[in-house]
């Protein structure tokens, strides 16, 4: 039953009832006369901060263990680190508070329990009966250093194995150590003079059980095992007879002629071998390749008979373990799956199947098959994509997979609380985005879309001269932007690139990929000609009277036509000539890249954003701005950022900064004209960038503006390259893409403060944030209009105003009119993010188009022309009246601003760090409210209210570690938020209070009550000669009465947090009730359950040995002793 919140509801009405007194109000005071006070129902009882759940594959593995009965996979990481995987869905993550690498994990099959040693020389006993699982006890060791452990099916005794060789004895139910030990000296003969070394491998022989021999692998009657060598070979020895082993086989060995010993090979690791009723035993190996096969990937041998596979793994092997019908080491092993752990993969082969074809992973442990560059979250889609991108997706799926079902197959999977559609997306450094399907606290692939299909494979390495921006991974994605209801995507990549991409269902074969290239450029000192056509020979200051100092220059500057063989107006990457088959799923709508220009590559995309409503996408870095109109494939805006501010630059920059200042006579301008775009006329913009003049009222500055962009000439102006040019480009270079980068070198000096900004931060002012949005761009508006807001790296908002054409066959051919609007904003630190609220304090979400098939045949399509489409925009602004205002809501890395519309007044302002930085900002949906949601770099998280900003939450998460944090941290709606852990996973947490209490609930239940298998008839004469009641032997012989307790020095015992506490910690209220009453139900449960099934087979053993018995004494009952 789910708790129900009765002061939610209360704040819910009050909510509802007074901002319907607020609109009467303001219908009363116009909002020039003063700002209505706005009802916030949001309170900071509504935020909790918790991890929810860890996705993808474990970062470094050390470890893996499987139990054969609840079916449940874990797997341990050289960080500390413990995942529990069941059935697809069901997954956990837990943390060793030492972080100290998991040398081998060991389940206590059936018992809802796991052993695991670290390296620390420290054992750790976890409970797995509760959803978040929890240590019950652990044990130190403190003189010797544990190398191995075992621990026999239904027994209570762990062997410990040691550097020095020795064998400690645990018992697991007390988890105290006993005072027996086998030591090195008296394992082995006692002639051997030489220390054996550390324990490598400790086993129980299956038939006998009272010897504990080192080995590798057992026969399952237990008069064989099988050993591997560090020689590439196996030995295969007889118990009775020690003296030398019965075989000796080197799998891999070449077999030389005149008996001679086959040639050594690499080390065997690991070996297993598994018995079946009908046919030969299976023996797998590890290693034992010949040296001469160098450069081969990693193998996995399976011989079976007389056949040896070798199966070639991706990455290294950490360690395999063969899955098997019986948990009974004594019976018939009957294997089905071999389990492999790769040092970056998980991956399970069929043995049943001929030609041992691997399982489909379920799991969602591809995140990174190429290295995770950027993500994107969103949560509370309309549901109607999921379906749409798995559709697509499925035919995507690679064949030759195994018919059968995946069989780790345990646990039950949580009651889902969250209904609500979510989606992640990650970009990834091979140039491919997928796409996530993240609802109710799982992950599952739905779909990947490569976006290097558009460009031309080098192929070889001197066929890259292009691709200087980047040494590597020239598609590596950088942003994002997607507008879900549309379906409309769009992508910048490393090398200056950005395509558009345009949902659909049925197949297409573009003929020409329609390409724009663009020349932004930043001009550090340009002295126009009239005819723009002869650099100056020398960087002279424009208007003597400037006392501005002019960065030297050191490499003079080249004309486009360049005979100097400088690179000038080439891309980076070259689009494909050819037809393009794009399958069903994202295609491609247009490729914009910008380009070299006299020598110097193109900066690196700062910014993007994408509106399907407008028909337009904008992107920026630190030379400046570019918009292009996608439906008529044009660029419209290609502007230098300081363009942007027309005549009056408002930062009069100060002597301390190498930049220089705004000059009268337009030095630094950027080309806008139409010719700036490609060589072909093809795609000239029917605008000639903004040369049509606006009616605005900004009178003086925008005349001379526009008349200063319609003398430029239309062809390319020179560029003056220099050191700081050269530094900035090294500066921006994609190095956070590597994932090892230590802070220091990179020290995020995007922003912090004046006084460590490096060179490129202060001669560039790069564009930072970009929004477009249907508000009031000047204070002289009486109603709201399409626009763009740009925010940019010194704390500028600009606003642009956009004049589109109507709706239908009209949009296609009038041209869109750009203008920058002479609206400037300021705040402290880089912008980030930038949003709207109606006068009630709702969010303004931008205006969109509806997805609809844009593949139909052409009856259809001439149909919906005629519908003359208008855009959608489902925000309350739409139906706005005149007298209402609007609320822009502007976070940067030092404050966030909430200033009012049209008037302009800051109406609420909140200093968010003084000593940090924020480094990502989301305004979000939660509890039918809004807010400000900020992840800084010093790892606090905080939360402000909307309009007013009144802070809500301040909690200290996590000290900034690196790079991959800050690029991949993101907010979404309904308290959710995530980051990349490790270069392999995704660490989700919520900030909502609600999500917090019902995590417990929607937690998967890792034990489930299975009944043991029937141990395997061991026969008459086996059970009354063989060693019968071992339990009683092993009690004998490690329990206290016979061996005493251990020394105290040994190791020391540590209470652990764990059993049903760890419970009471996870949860409260009705949840966390009826979680402990659960778990209390299922441990009696079991315990009469294994009562009962103890009790039978004590019944059953007592029956057949008085049977056995009574049988004996009939035979031999006449007869004399000597006749036996």
């Amino acid at each position: 039953m789910r708790k129900f919140n009765i002061r939610k509801v209360l704040d819910g009405l009050t909510a509802s009832s007074s901002s319907a007194s607020q609109q009467q109000q303001q219908q009363q005071h116009p909002p020039g006369n003063r700002e209505p006070e706005i009802q916030e129902t949001l309170q900071s009882e509504h935020f909790q901060l918790c991890k929810t759940v860890r996705h993808g594959f474990p970062y470094q593995p050390s470890a893996l263990a499987f139990d054969p009965v609840q079916k449940i996979l874990a797997v341990g990481t050289q960080t500390g680190a413990l995942r529990l995987f069941g059935r697809p869905g069901v997954e956990c993550y837990c943390q060793h508070d030492s972080g100290a690498a998991v040398i081998q994990l060991q389940f206590l099959i059936n018992e809802g329990a796991l052993v695991s040693a670290l390296a620390d020389d420290t054992l750790h006993l976890w409970n797995l009966r509760q959803k978040r699982p929890a240590i019950l006890h652990s044990l130190k060791f403190c003189r010797e250093r544990v190398t191995f452990c075992h621990l026999p099916f239904q027994s209570k005794w762990l062997y410990v194995g040691t550097e020095r060789g020795n064998i400690h004895i645990v018992n697991v139910e007390s988890f105290t150590l006993s005072g027996y030990v086998i030591m090195w000296n008296k394992a082995i003969e006692l002639s051997s003079k030489s220390h054996p070394g550390p324990v490598v491998h400790i086993s129980d022989n299956p038939m006998d059980e009272g010897k504990a021999i080192h080995s590798v692998a057992w026969h399952h009657e237990g008069k064989q095992f099988i050993c591997s060598h560090s020689d590439g070979t196996l030995t295969i020895w007889n118990v009775r007879s020690p003296a030398k082993p019965v075989q000796t086989i080197t799998p891999h060995g070449k077999q030389l002629k005149d008996g001679k010993k086959p040639e050594p090979c690499k080390p065997i690791l690991k070996v297993e071998f598994k018995t079946t009723r009908s046919g030969e035993p299976f023996i797998i190996l590890s290693g034992g390749l010949s040296y001469d096969t160098v450069g081969r990937r990693p193998c996995l041998t399976v011989m079976h008979g007389k056949s040896t596979a070798v199966l070639e793994m991706d990455y290294s092997i950490v360690d395999f373990l063969t899955l098997c019908e019986t948990p009974y080491p004594n019976d018939f092993q009957e294997p089905y799956a071999v389990v492999v752990l790769l040092e970056k993969d998980l991956v399970l082969i069929d043995l049943a199947q001929n030609g041992y074809p691997i399982f489909e992973n379920p799991y969602p442990l591809s995140i990174h098959e190429s290295p995770v560059t950027c993500c994107e979250y969103f949560a509370d889609c309309p549901v109607d994509l999921i379906p749409a991108l798995y559709s697509v997706g499925a035919r995507q799926k690679r064949q030759g997979y195994s018919k059968k079902e995946w069989p780790i197959n345990g646990g039950n999977w949580g009651l889902g609380a969250q209904s609500y559609p979510e989606i992640i997306i990650t970009g990834h450094a091979d140039g491919s985005v997928k796409f996530w399907d993240a609802s109710a606290i799982t992950l599952q692939v739905l779909y990947k879309l490569k976006t290097s299909k558009v460009f031309e494979k080098s192929r070889n390495k001197d066929d890259r001269p292009n691709t200087d921006i980047v040494d590597e991974d020239p598609y590596a994605i950088q942003i994002i932007s997607w507008c879900p209801e549309s379906r409309m995507l769009c992508i910048a990549g490393v090398s200056a690139h950005v395509i558009i991409y345009r949902f659909s269902k049925q197949e297409v074969i573009t003929e020409v990929i329609p390409m724009l290239e663009v020349r932004l450029l930043y001009e550090i000192n340009d002295v126009e000609t009239p005819e723009g056509e002869q650099p100056p020979p020398l960087p002279t200051p424009v208007g003597g009277s400037n006392p501005q100092p002019i960065p030297p220059q050191s490499h003079p500057s080249t004309s486009s036509s360049s005979s100097d063989g400088l690179r000038d107006n080439v891309p980076c990457l070259k689009v494909k000539n050819s037809p393009l088959k794009q399958s069903p799923g994202y295609q491609t709508e247009l490729v914009i890249q910008l380009v070299w220009v006299g020598g110097e590559p193109p900066q690196q995309i700062t910014s993007l954003a994408v509106n399907s409503s407008y028909g337009l996408v904008v992107f920026g870095n630190c030379n400046g701005i570019a918009m292009v109109d996608y439906l008529q494939k044009a660029v419209l805006l290609n502007l230098g950022t300081i363009e942007l501010y027309g005549s009056n630059d408002p930062y009069r920059r100060e002597p301390r900064s190498p930049r220089k200042s705004r000059q009268p006579s337009g030095a630094g301008l950027c080309d806008i004209s139409e010719g700036t775009v490609v060589p072909e006329d093809r795609c000239k913009s029917p605008t000639s960038g903004s040369s049509s003049p606006h009616n605005s009222d900004d009178e003086q500055k925008m005349n001379n503006f526009i008349e200063k962009v319609k003398t430029k000439s239309r062809k390319f102006s020179k560029m003056v390259a220099n050191d700081i040019a050269k530094m900035s480009r090294k500066l921006s270079l994609p190095t956070d893409l590597k994932p090892d980068l230590d802070v220091k070198d990179n020290s995020f000096s995007r922003s912090r403060s004046s006084s460590v900004t490096s060179i490129d931060k202060e001669s560039r002012e790069a564009i930072s944030a970009l929004h477009f949005c249907e508000t009031f761009t000047r204070k002289t508006d009486s109603s709201p209009s399409p626009c763009l807001w740009v925010g940019t790296t010194l704390g500028t908002v600009l606003v642009i105003a956009l004049n589109l054409p109507p709706g239908g066959e009209q949009r296609l051919l009038q041209p869109v009119i750009v203008s920058p609007s002479g609206t400037i904003l300021r705040l402290k630190g880089a912008i980030l993010r930038m949003a709207f609220l109606d006068t009630t304090g709702c969010l303004i979400p931008p205006a969109y188009e509806p997805w609809r098939e844009y593949n139909v045949p052409e009856e259809k399509d001439e149909k919906e022309k005629l519908k003359k489409r208008r855009p959608v925009s489902v925000s309350p602004s739409s139906s706005q009246e005149i007298s209402e205002n609007q609320y822009a809501v502007i976070c940067s890395e030092k404050q966030a601003k909430v200033i009012s519309l049209p008037t302009q007044n800051c109406a609420y302002k909140q200093n968010i760090t003084e000593t940090s930085f924020v480094l990502r900002g989301d305004i979000v949906a939660l509890s039918n409210s809004i807010c400000l949601a900020c992840f800084c770099a010093n790892g606090h998280i905080m939360t402000f209210s909307l309009p007013s900003l009144r802070p809500l939450l301040d909690v200290y998460y996590l000290p900034l570690t690196n790079m991959r944090i800050a690029r991949t941290f993101c907010f979404t709606n309904n308290g959710q938020a995530l980051y990349l852990v490790s270069p392999t996973e995704i660490q989700r947490l919520t900030y909502s209070q609600e999500t917090c209490e019902n995590l417990q609930e929607m937690l998967g239940e890792l034990f489930t009550p299975v009944e043991t298998p029937e141990a395997p008839n061991r026969g008459f004469f086996k059970g009354l000669f063989g060693g019968g009641a071992q339990s009683l032997d092993r009690e004998e012989l490690f329990g206290e009465s016979s061996s005493g307790k251990a020394s105290r020095s040994l190791a020391q015992h540590i209470p652990g947090p764990g059993g049903i506490e760890g419970v009471k910690g996870a949860a409260s209220g009705v949840v966390g009730e009826l979680a402990r009453a659960r778990l209390a139900l299922d441990e009696r449960g079991q315990k009469l359950g294994d009562l009962e099934e103890r009790t039978a087979a004590m019944l059953s053993s007592a029956e057949s040995f008085s049977k056995h018995a009574h049988e004996i004494m009939l035979k031999y009952k006449d007869k004399k002793w000597y006749q036996f």
